[in-house]
């Protein structure tokens, strides 16, 4: 999950995916679609390093929910703020964010 500016719309996504297919093979390109997500209430929290290594933020994140009092609701998301082709793994940051209730 990547946040996109406005001026990003379903058909520019769409004809942009097919001037990408005509040039590489993607196969997971054809998987790529643009929404709004509406989740209600949320706790989030950036983790910073490799993606392999959020597991222990996640928990955190539950922990601090259900301390609050909280439930979770529904399977958290990752909105990455980083490349990783051009971001060293350690410097990474992702964004985790939990829907609540």
């Amino acid at each position: 999950m990547i946040m996109q500016p406005e001026q990003v719309t379903q058909t520019l996504v769409v004809e942009t995916v097919q001037e990408v297919l005509k040039k590489k093979d993607l196969p997971a390109a054809s998987e790529l679609h643009l929404g709004i997500l509406h989740e209600g209430v949320y706790a989030q929290v950036m983790h910073i390093g490799p993606y392999s290594e959020d597991g222990y933020t996640i928990e955190m994140l539950h922990e601090f929910i259900e301390n609050k009092g909280y439930h979770r609701s529904g399977k958290h998301h990752e909105i990455y703020l980083g490349n990783p082709r051009r971001t060293a793994p350690e410097k990474l940051r992702t964004v985790l964010r939990q829907p609540i209730r």
